[in-house]
């Protein structure tokens, strides 16, 4: 069985993700309240994978997510990209008259921004977690509390769902990322037998005029497609930045040449993972 490593709770979207990537293998989800502990359950235990997200389409990326990647030293091995549909949720005995407040996590109170402008009479109240702002008001029968959260996560604890789909745009996806310890990566990959065209790569560069156009020019020539380029300053050095970049490709070995010749012009170079890219859900 694997043990996969969650931020959340069950029935959170960390918990969909985990699963619907591990289609049809069974899992042992280890749930965490961060994603720092997320990474310390690998730390602990080699055989743990880690399942955690660092982008979405309306949010954009969770910049923490890339520094503590990072600074793992854990690899990317896969990632998966998560439709995410809403659900307005209460206790089973109650409806619309009886809600005054409603919890979830501050980024899905956002993504919910016009639905809950139609309701104005709602307490809006941030929660670490969707799925354990349901679990929560389950457990203790917290009468008048709503939460959004996944229907999956309302179906799991009980809970009514009084609307679906509530999410301002209906785009709306998260791409999560599968790490795991660098020494599980070739076992994993052999496992799931899926063809490298994706990576990501992090970078420091020196304060010089034309230094990131040098490296993005040479990409280019090797035909190697920018997905994502992140800038992050590094926290001490006034105006130094490193730059997170995601690449797609179509022939490992030029994709391997092109960072033999950026890798020269950089003052730090590190791949934090090569994999397949990921399909969207529906």
């Amino acid at each position: 069985m694997k043990k996969v490593a969650i931020q959340g709770t069950l029935g959170s979207y960390h918990d969909i993700a985990a699963h619907k990537y591990f289609d049809g293998e069974e899992i042992q989800l280890l749930c965490c309240a961060e994603f720092e502990d997320v990474f310390e359950a690998i730390r602990r235990d080699s055989q743990v994978v880690g399942m955690l997200a660092i982008e979405n389409t309306i949010a954009g990326s969770l910049l923490h997510n890339n520094e503590l990647l990072r600074q793992s030293g854990t690899q990317i091995i896969g990632e998966y990209k998560l439709r995410i549909s809403h659900c307005f949720v209460c206790l089973p005995d109650e409806g619309w008259d009886d809600l005054t407040e409603v919890n979830s996590h501050p980024i899905a109170l956002m993504q919910c921004r016009d639905f809950l402008g139609r309701h104005p009479g709602l307490k809006v109240v941030e929660a670490e977690d969707t799925a354990l702002s349901a679990e929560t008001i389950r457990r203790e029968n917290l009468r008048g509390h709503a939460a959004i959260c996944s229907h999956a996560a309302a179906d799991l604890y009980g809970m009514k769902v009084l609307e679906e789909g509530i999410e301002t745009n209906k785009h709306n996806f998260t791409r999560f990322l599968v790490v795991s310890d660098p020494w599980q990566v070739d076992e994993l990959r052999q496992a799931h037998k899926r063809s490298l065209n994706k990576a990501n790569i992090v970078f420091t560069l020196p304060h010089t005029e034309g230094s990131l156009s040098q490296v993005l020019s040479i990409l280019s020539f090797y035909r190697i497609n920018l997905t994502k380029i992140q800038s992050l300053p590094i926290i001490g050095r006034e105006w130094e930045y490193q730059f997170y970049v995601d690449v797609t490709f179509d022939d490992y070995l030029r994709y391997k040449q092109s960072i033999a010749a950026i890798t020269p012009l950089t003052k730090e170079l590190k791949i934090l993972g090569e994999y397949a890219e990921g399909k969207s859900s529906l």
